[in-house]
């Protein structure tokens, strides 16, 4: 089975998303960590964009590296810099800006209910860009409940308040942010390798992010211990399999389809945050996770109640 026939089967649409996601939630505990070994307070939006920084950075070289490897051809094109530049400004650079300096400035738990509104974002913006990928009401109905999911798994994280000011407003816009980026990788995927794209959005995005920490702390603030360091590739390993295996399930497949799956990242976060860092697991989380499979299966089924057929990309 190639690529193509992997990332257009429902079974290996479920298997990639669930693991990409799987992967994305499981930051949350580690990124939590690298900022107890590092000494990062939450108030501190300089250091954690340095370190968002350093983290795609060098994620972008796992992904260069990994097919250099497999014997691709990755030399810069400068052809493609102007498509590769935008994906990294939006998909990686100007998100974590708005997402770091909005949570900063909001609670945890309005942070990780305004993130899974990516999810709408997404659908949202296909129903104007594609013909075949309108905004239905199953489709709201699917999004609804993935939200009562995020909502679910994140009660007892902390006060849930309707307060909406310039951190939820700076969440909002990363959520935007986030989901028109994983638009305009989906259009670059039509004339550029997935591999290439996501290695260089990532090294683009993730100079942004370097400078603008770096203004504020130095290129090098931080002592890095073993344990650090080890956090540190782990979290650049997520990142690099979880872009790369998302733009490639957005390359093959509608995004209305797909986009339901980002419901799961705050679940899947919450779930390991509880396995390793030893946090309380209520059995909220297993009606949220409940939830968002339902947002999920509704969105994926045809008109007719039947689970439709992705169609092939040609």
């Amino acid at each position: 089975m190639n690529t193509q026939k992997f990332f257009t089967h429902p079974v290996g649409v479920l298997l990639a998303a669930v693991f990409a996601t799987f992967l994305w939630g499981s930051a949350f505990p580690f990124i939590k960590r690298s900022y107890t070994a590092l000494d990062i307070a939450p108030h501190e939006v300089g250091e954690q964009l340095l370190f968002a920084g350093y983290r795609f950075f060098l994620a972008g070289l796992l992904v260069l590296l990994f097919f250099r490897l497999l014997g691709k051809r990755m030399t810069f094109q400068p052809g493609t810099a102007g498509t590769v530049i935008k994906i990294g400004l939006f998909q990686t650079f100007l998100q974590y800006v708005c997402f770091y300096i909005g949570l900063s400035m909001s609670t945890g738990i309005q942070g990780a209910i305004i993130s899974g509104t990516s999810s709408f974002f997404q659908i949202g913006l296909a129903h104007f860009m594609y013909k075949d990928d309108s905004f239905t009401v199953r489709k709201a109905a699917g999004i609804l409940l993935g939200l009562a999911g995020v909502v679910l798994v994140n009660m007892t994280k902390g006060e849930l308040r309707l307060d909406f000011g310039w951190g939820e407003l700076l969440l909002l816009m990363a959520a935007l942010l986030y989901s028109y980026g994983n638009i305009l990788a989906k259009e670059g995927s039509r004339s550029m390798d997935v591999g290439y794209l996501t290695a260089y959005q990532m090294l683009f995005g993730s100079l942004g992010l370097l400078l603008a920490g770096a203004v504020k702390t130095g290129l090098f603030p931080f002592h890095f211990t073993g344990a650090a360091i080890g956090m540190l590739l782990y979290l650049s390993f997520l990142s690099a399999a979880g872009f790369l295996i998302w733009n490639t399930i957005m390359k093959y497949n509608k995004v209305g389809k797909v986009s339901m799956y980002i419901c799961l990242i705050p679940v899947f976060g919450v779930m390991l945050s509880s396995l390793l860092l030893g946090e309380q697991l209520h059995w909220f989380v297993l009606l949220g996770l409940g939830a968002a499979a339902a947002g999920i299966i509704i969105v994926n089924q045809s008109p007719g109640g039947k689970r439709s057929a992705v169609k092939k990309v040609s």
